[in-house]
């Protein structure tokens, strides 16, 4: 009872995105379905999981279509929970620190908008070059648990695939940043993302706001010294810019080297070798500090950072946190499903083998409101899909002896200091499901809203309602 009750503390703050008390019910019951489903066969899981009659598949699949839930309204609720009642919040001088990155979802519907040819790039030879799929990007916020770092989902949206105006220039840089933006933070964060997200398209948007880039460069990327203040007598500017440098020497200059016990989290023994300096780099036109580490077993890498105020150790931290969201992304893909929607779009013309970006500006206004509308259907899915592995995250973060106390099963090593992984949220969710239908928990009004759904012909409907 207590775990589903803390669950339902930060759930019951997501109301002000639903236009009507039914919305929200029904929202309830798809992040439940969320939590509990043991397969991930899109919304038939979820009226499986909780044993609902036939009647509510359709009645899901309006409500995944429905303007009554606004997806921007409750990305915006979910990070702004996050931000005021986490309690381990990373913070980097006063800042939360947000991963970014992308993610390609495969997809083998013909009518499904968005859908394109994607190039995967993997060091597995059992994957293929290219896939059709959606090119999503996402961004989540860390939080610390006992003596672990956990990414919890922020938001994720389809940024490729369909072309609504052919003078929307936008790229995928772009669009990042205007998701970061949607979340109305209200207070600057750390950016950290891979050296995909180098650019100025993100790092001048940023600094307009008071937050700050931390990422990785090119093993060729060139900076400047600052130039020399000098008095030459000719007219014009002076100079900015000094004498270039490849980043790549900066392994070779003694003077800046000092070696550091490495920060990133269980390489407590690892010793790096590190060259900072400060130099002009010219995307940007202002100071920036590289940081070069030689790590004894990893390799080379160049990282950078808009924030001079960093210690090369804390940008080192900082990048090795980007790292968590590619564990959520696992989670959100195997655990929760988040991506695993199959909603097609009947009247749409099949999307080709080639997999090009679909052009809108010349289709009629009612068959680009129809595609709106079902994109809108999946950024639903999707948002509902990552709140509700956050929400077992911020469970396994928050109240990791509720989690162990409700799984009920064996499990062959607990680590001390290692918060539980959202497959043992799941579990524990699962086994005490049936707290949702008693007369004792925290909305009457969903527990009855509930108790109507469930079909009474099966057996473990009536065992849940018992």
């Amino acid at each position: 009872m207590a775990l589903w009750h803390e669950w339902w503390m930060w759930c019951a703050p997501l109301k002000g995105a639903c236009a009507r008390k039914r919305t929200f019910l029904w929202m309830c019951v798809v992040l439940i379905g969320f939590s509990v489903r043991q397969d991930l066969w899109g919304v038939t899981s979820i009226v499986r999981a909780l044993r609902l009659t036939a009647p509510c598949y359709d009645r899901m699949l309006d409500f995944f279509h429905s303007s009554a839930l606004d997806v921007k309204r409750l990305a915006q609720l979910w990070a702004a929970l996050l931000l005021k009642n986490h309690p381990g919040l990373v913070r980097f001088n006063g800042m939360p620190v947000l991963p970014g990155d992308g993610i390609k979802v495969p997809k083998s519907g013909k009518k499904m908008p968005g859908v394109k040819r994607l190039h995967q790039s993997s060091d597995s030879n059992t994957k293929p070059d290219y896939i059709l799929g959606h090119s999503c990007q996402a961004a989540g916020i860390l939080v610390r648990s006992l003596n672990s770092v956990v990414c919890i989902p922020l938001i994720a949206r389809i940024h490729e695939g369909v072309v609504f105006s052919n003078r929307d220039k936008r790229t995928l840089l772009d669009k990042m940043v205007d998701m970061l933006n949607a979340l109305e933070l209200g207070e600057p964060f750390y950016f950290v993302a891979d050296a995909y997200y180098a650019s100025r398209k993100i790092i001048e948007p940023l600094l307009k706001q008071g937050c700050h880039l931390v990422t990785r460069v090119r093993s060729n990327a060139v900076a400047y010294l600052p130039a020399p203040e000098e008095n030459t007598g000719k007219r014009g500017r002076p100079r900015v810019y000094g004498e270039k440098m490849k980043l790549n020497s900066l392994f070779e200059r003694d003077d800046l080297m000092q070696t550091i016990p490495s920060p990133v989290y269980g390489e407590a023994d690892v010793q790096l070798c590190v060259w900072a300096c400060d130099l002009l780099w010219r995307p940007v036109g202002i100071l920036v500090r590289f940081v070069a580490v030689a790590h004894p077993s990893r390799g080379k890498v160049i990282l950078m950072s808009t924030d001079l105020s960093l210690s090369p150790s804390q940008i080192i931290e900082l990048y090795g946190y980007r790292f968590k969201i590619e564990v959520s992304f696992k989670s959100a893909v195997h655990v929760v499903g988040a991506f695993l929607y199959h909603f097609w779009m009947k009247n749409m013309k099949p999307i080709t083998k080639k997999g090009k970006d679909q052009y809108m500006h010349r289709e009629s206004q009612q068959y680009r409101d129809a595609v709106r509308r079902k994109l809108d259907a999946y950024h639903r899915f999707m948002q509902l899909g990552l709140i509700a592995q956050g929400i077992m995250c911020v469970l396994a973060t928050t109240v990791p002896e509720l989690v162990f106390a409700s799984f009920g099963s064996y499990f062959r090593t607990i680590r001390p200091g290692i918060a539980p992984s959202e497959a043992m949220v799941a579990i524990s969710l699962q086994n005490t499901l049936p707290y949702l239908f008693a007369d004792t928990f925290s909305d009457p009004i969903l527990t009855k809203f509930l108790r109507e759904k469930l079909d009474w012909s099966q057996t473990k409907a009536k065992g849940l309602a018992a």
